[in-house]
């Protein structure tokens, strides 16, 4: 376990930058960057380069989409603008409607604010997932891009482990159990381990650059 340990601590100094991260959210316990963590997940829900889709949330959140009601406060058209900008052209037009219409879904079900769909699951991670796909174009894939990276954040009921970030241990020789790889890290390094398992799960070459 001590060997495990060494390589979990190597995988988030070397890869633990969350997609949050990468989109330039610094993720809290707030409404508003729990909102941006949706729609970078819902942006890397589609079949587009993770670059692109980063890129798009950046220019999104440069437009006001920091918020719900300031996504609703935007046009269709500024939407798409900034969505071609980010290099997300092949979904643009139904990517700025699902914004528009998931923006509506959060004030109407939870009032803006993604802890309630939290308290609502009772903090239940399979449950948040279920949850988070009544949101438009939100599959199991992005909910576990959520779940994943807000678990440093919200106190879960247990660990949590989608498809990707299990490939990666796997592919790393570290367990695959979602409570014994939380075990290897501290808390407040979850997402961190999960976003590197997930880079080793796209490139397997990362764990030679490790030594």
């Amino acid at each position: 376990m001590t060997d495990a340990r060494a390589l979990a601590a190597k995988l988030v100094a070397a890869h633990g930058e969350t997609f949050a991260e990468r989109a330039g959210v610094r993720l809290v316990d707030e409404p508003a960057t729990l909102w941006q963590l949706l729609v970078v997940a819902q942006l890397l829900s589609a079949r587009i380069r993770a670059e692109a889709a980063l890129a798009s949330a950046r220019e999104l959140f440069a437009i006001g989409c920091t918020t719900p009601s300031g996504t609703r406060a935007t046009s269709w058209q500024q939407r798409v603008d900034a969505l071609g900008r980010g290099g997300y052209r092949r979904y643009d037009f139904s990517t700025s409607t699902r914004l528009g219409k998931n923006a509506e879904t959060i004030r109407e079900r939870w009032d803006d604010d993604l802890r309630r769909l939290r308290d609502e699951a009772g903090a239940d991670p399979k449950r948040i997932v279920k949850l988070l796909q009544e949101f438009d174009g939100i599959g199991p894939t992005g909910a576990g891009i959520v779940v994943r990276e807000v678990q440093s954040t919200w106190h879960l009921r247990e660990p949590f482990a989608d498809t990707l970030t299990v490939k990666g241990a796997r592919l790393a020789g570290l367990p695959t159990d979602a409570a014994a790889l939380a075990d290897l890290v501290a808390p407040d390094e979850r997402a961190a381990l999960a976003a590197a398992l997930v880079a080793v799960a796209r490139q397997p070459g990362v764990l030679d650059e490790l030594g």
